[in-house]
């Protein structure tokens, strides 16, 4: 008997967050040489679905049907999903159906869906980085992690960003068929088996969009294009003619952050244009983005990045 897993797509679908997986689990059913999975798209409504990309699918059926019980379940995201409010039916739908099968989750902001039904409630999830913390301050009895490509936890499977699907299919892959299944479908499709590192590495969040009053702005404009200068709060408080508690405090309320951690974000950001070029040793990196040294940027590198800086530098300098 072949597992039937359910992807729902909700209006505007990201194609990749519902197709990707589509592919993935087809692929699995061609290694297996039966049909492992009997995969099923399904919409909010009935009739064609209009995508992101204007491309419409034709789906295999709508929630408003009936269906067996599903063994999976997963909520593909779309751009708009953190702004949209879901009727009363769809809620009930998943709420339902996901107490009946064996593992539910979601692709990317598909996991707004699941929190809107009270359905991640107490469990740990990733979601596209973009969204994350919009997701954690609007549910906090769920627990983010910004980070991670995909996250399991009991009968719940959330995956980050648009790609991350890919990977969380290939890992309910391996979950169903094994490792050996799962490793010729990755390389049929010519993806990792086990992507390295986390998500942050494609993040652009941070020093490079400014925020609060214009003073502050200014000086985070100012900051992000001389990082190696010193940029304690003192320093800062004076560039800006305040006391250096009273600036401490009006930027931690305006920006959301400590000035520390800001200046730190930025140095980071700074050495990653740095090391997409190609050019300049660590060491000198360090000192041009206003790291004391190697290591200390290494660190925080790790720390915001989810990788090394020579890793990071392996994968997006441009070629010279």
């Amino acid at each position: 008997m072949p597992l039937t897993l359910a992807i729902l797509a909700m209006p505007g679908v990201q194609l990749l967050d519902a197709c990707g997986p589509l592919d993935v689990f087809a692929e699995a059913n061609r290694q297996a040489g039966h049909e492992a999975y009997r995969v099923l798209l399904l919409a909010c409504e009935p009739g064609p679905l209009v995508s992101s990309s204007g491309a419409k699918l034709l789906p295999d059926g709508w929630i408003g049907e009936a269906f067996d019980t599903f063994d999976t379940l997963l909520i593909a995201g779309t751009p708009q999903a953190a702004d949209q409010h879901l009727r009363t039916g769809i809620l009930d739908w998943l709420r339902q159906r996901s107490a009946t099968c064996r593992r539910y989750g979601s692709v990317c902001t598909g996991a707004f869906a699941l929190a809107a039904a009270g359905l991640l409630d107490g469990r740990r999830i990733t979601t596209h980085w973009a969204v994350a913390e919009a997701l954690a301050a609007r549910y906090p009895q769920v627990q983010v992690e910004v980070d991670a490509i995909q996250v399991h936890d009991g009968k719940v499977r959330t995956a980050a960003g648009v790609t991350a699907g890919l990977d969380l299919a290939l890992a309910l892959v391996e979950e169903d068929l094994g490792r050996d299944i799962a490793k010729r479908v990755a390389g049929q499709l010519v993806m990792y088996f086990k992507r390295p590192g986390g998500q942050l590495q494609f993040s652009r969040q941070g020093a490079s969009s400014v925020t609060g009053r214009s003073v502050l702005q200014g000086l985070q404009r100012y900051v992000a294009a001389h990082p190696a200068q010193d940029h304690s709060i003192a320093s800062l408080a004076r560039r800006v003619g305040l006391s250096p508690r009273h600036f401490a405090r009006l930027f931690h309320a305006d920006v959301g952050m400590t000035p520390a951690a800001w200046v730190e974000l930025a140095r980071v950001n700074a050495a990653r244009e740095r090391l997409e070029l190609g050019r300049e040793p660590p060491k000198q990196v360090a000192a041009l983005c206003g790291f004391a040294n190697a290591d200390t940027l290494r660190r925080a590198f790790v720390r915001h990045v989810g990788v090394s800086p020579a890793e990071y530098r392996k994968r997006y300098a441009q070629p010279r």
